[in-house]
């Protein structure tokens, strides 16, 4: 895959090498609000809290952060940042590759949909908090409709080479592209149609269209590929058959026989690795967004 030198996306929120989430928030623990007003009331408090302003008058620190420091446990909820942090140069590299890969996503869809927004891609190690909640690694790549953001730890494409044995650049490409699927399925409504379901139907109703969900978004990242190699001519011999690779790879039927010996269809969420590998192939034969309809696709 021909894609070093080539723009990369501005669109990057990069927090690898922050430790997760903080739990706890800010804010006084309720337990020890009494005590902690009887004594700011007191003598001893206001002697405190004087010396508190004076502190602050000379160090120009707001007093009140230092109060929320020492009495709640400081600052709202986010992130630590690891000091000894750092990446090697092949996963500065790959992030190189990401940032490359959906800027030309952007280049794409900025051409096929009107007024597109685009999404911002977040890089983490280890753990991360989105919209969405909090996430592992171990979750793999996923996207956030609440923040409209792809969030994606780049170890996941050397899982994906040493675990899956799907590796190659157009597989992990293919990985980015069908993110960005559900960030179109979210600006067409598509997305929160499908959530508004869970509840109101049956959870293998659910899951039958949660693969729907999942196998469009595999479309469309056909589609991406299609009009990206038209334009850029980024793809090169074996970039296809790395990302129907990938496709076949995840598939449901072939996870689940993985771990479990055994396969449960109504369970699926994802479609099976002959469906993914399907739509994907369409996709990319066609590049047309009209015949992505998996929700009215009487075969999957």
């Amino acid at each position: 895959m021909k894609w070093q030198g080539r723009r990369q996306s501005s669109n990057i929120d990069d927090r690898r090498g922050q430790a997760g989430p903080r739990g706890g928030g800010g804010g006084i623990n309720p337990l020890l609000l009494g005590p902690l007003l009887k004594i700011l009331f007191s003598k001893t408090g206001l002697v405190i809290i004087g010396l508190f302003i004076a502190f602050s008058v000379f160090t120009g620190t707001n007093p009140l952060n230092l109060l929320g420091g020492l009495l709640g446990g400081g600052g709202s909820q986010g992130f630590t940042t690891e000091t000894n942090y750092t990446p090697t140069a092949e996963e500065e590299e790959m992030a190189a590759f990401a940032a490359t890969i959906l800027a030309d996503t952007e280049d794409v869809w900025n051409q096929l949909i009107d007024n597109y927004r685009e999404p911002t891609l977040v890089l983490f190690t280890g753990a991360v908090s989105s919209a969405c909640g909090n996430a592992s690694a171990a979750t793999g790549p996923f996207y956030c409709p609440a923040d409209e953001k792809l969030y994606i730890d780049l170890s996941f494409f050397q899982e994906m080479e040493t675990k899956l044995r799907a590796g190659g650049d157009f597989a992990y490409a293919y990985v980015i592209a069908h993110e960005v699927g559900h960030h179109i399925q979210k600006l067409m409504g598509i997305t929160d149609q499908v959530h508004s379901l869970r509840g109101k139907v049956s959870q293998k109703e659910y899951n039958d269209n949660s693969v729907r969900l999942e196998l469009q978004a595999d479309f469309l990242a056909g589609v991406w590929a299609h009009h990206s190699q038209r334009s850029s001519a980024m793809m090169e011999a074996g970039d296809l058959e790395e990302a129907l690779n990938a496709a076949n790879a995840i598939g449901d039927d072939r996870l689940q026989k993985q771990a479990t010996g055994r396969v449960v269809p109504d369970s699926f969420t994802h479609g099976t690795s002959a469906q993914r590998m399907r739509w994907f192939k369409k996709g990319f034969d066609t590049g047309d967004l009209s015949q992505g309809n998996t929700f009215q696709a009487r075969e999957l």
